[in-house]
């Protein structure tokens, strides 16, 4: 009987983990999912945005965005090197992470970043809507949750009255 306990209990937690690796648990950065980290726009977006270079990302993915508009991993990080490069038109900001999420409501990495532009908006009731949904969906937790949660907690900290 403890054989068939140990197997059974070695067989879930072998069946979880390959779940949430195939979902992309706790991949860094900008939602890293198997196909994405596949993809040289998405490789050399990454490499531009590890570097700081938020020009030569924004010009990769406009132009990567303009032959392929329904890819949510494009809008989510064009947003993101926009909010990051300074002085972003918080409007299109928006609108690429909504798009993101438009044709990817799973999308964890535009969840976690459209939360921190909220957050930069000061709009915490939104942010925490982000947090919401990343709760649900990272059922047993994930990065972009644990990222956006120390966000939301630094910004109630920092704006306590």
């Amino acid at each position: 009987m403890k054989t068939r306990s140990r197997f059974l209990a070695t067989a879930l937690l072998t069946c979880c983990a390959a779940a949430y690796a195939a979902g992309g648990g706790g991949a860094g950065g900008a939602d890293a999912s198997e196909a994405s980290s596949a993809d040289p726009v998405i490789v050399s977006a990454k490499a531009a945005i590890a570097k700081k270079d938020w020009v030569a990302a924004q010009a990769g993915l406009k132009q990567a965005l303009s032959a392929n508009s329904k890819n949510a991993d494009y809008h989510n990080l064009y947003a993101y090197s926009m909010r990051k490069g300074g002085n972003a038109d918080m409007a299109l900001v928006f609108q690429h992470y909504d798009e993101a999420l438009r044709l990817d409501p799973k999308h964890r990495g535009a969840h976690e970043y459209s939360g921190e532009a909220y957050l930069a908006m000061n709009d915490l009731p939104k942010a925490k809507l982000h947090l919401a949904a990343l709760d649900k969906l990272c059922f047993f937790g994930c990065e972009e949750y644990t990222d956006l949660k120390k966000a939301v907690a630094e910004y109630e900290t920092s704006h306590k009255r």
